[in-house]
């Protein structure tokens, strides 16, 4: 029994990392933001620079908008500052958006790339670039004077106060 069970799990595996089994479905997100929106960090309207626009969606359905990817991770990592909110946990959270700088589409903020320290300025000042895949990254970092690609779950609450000046 346990060498069929061994059999199978390892058929499984192989048939998921060969290809043969279907791959995961591209989830189509959107940020159906309005002239009214506005970042909830920064109060700026979101609207006038699409490029930089994030989202968090909560569990509960509520819709937050940023002005930019470090807005958005600024109440990430401190959303008791924003108490009214609700949110005491990442499981409060439901999707975590940003729009891929190069091409404007909205991407999983969990699966993205981020550039640390380069010359682009979004409407909340120095921030992080984001990008789906890794090569738009390093191609911006090089072109734009990146000093550093972070994973979302690599970004420290530091960077962010370091990037907002508070360090």
């Amino acid at each position: 029994m346990i060498k069929l069970l061994s059999t199978l799990l390892l058929s499984i595996s192989l048939s998921y990392a060969s290809g043969l089994l279907p791959p995961k479905a591209d989830v189509k997100y959107e940020m159906n933001f309005t002239k009214e929106d506005r970042c909830l960090v920064r109060n700026l309207n979101v609207y006038k620079d699409p490029r930089w626009v994030s989202k968090i969606e909560l569990q509960n359905g509520k819709i937050l908008f940023f002005s930019s990817p470090k807005s958005m991770l600024e109440f990430y990592h401190r959303p008791g500052r924003w108490f009214d909110i609700g949110v005491k946990s990442e499981k409060d959270l439901k999707d975590i958006l940003v729009t891929d700088y190069m091409t404007m589409k909205v991407i999983n903020a969990r699966d993205a790339y981020f550039i640390y320290g380069s010359r682009a300025i979004s409407p909340a000042g120095d921030d992080l670039v984001p990008f789906k895949n890794k090569a738009d990254a390093d191609k911006f970092s090089k072109e734009y004077s990146g000093k550093r690609t972070f994973r979302f779950n690599e970004i420290p609450d530091a960077l962010i106060r370091l990037i907002n000046g508070r360090i």
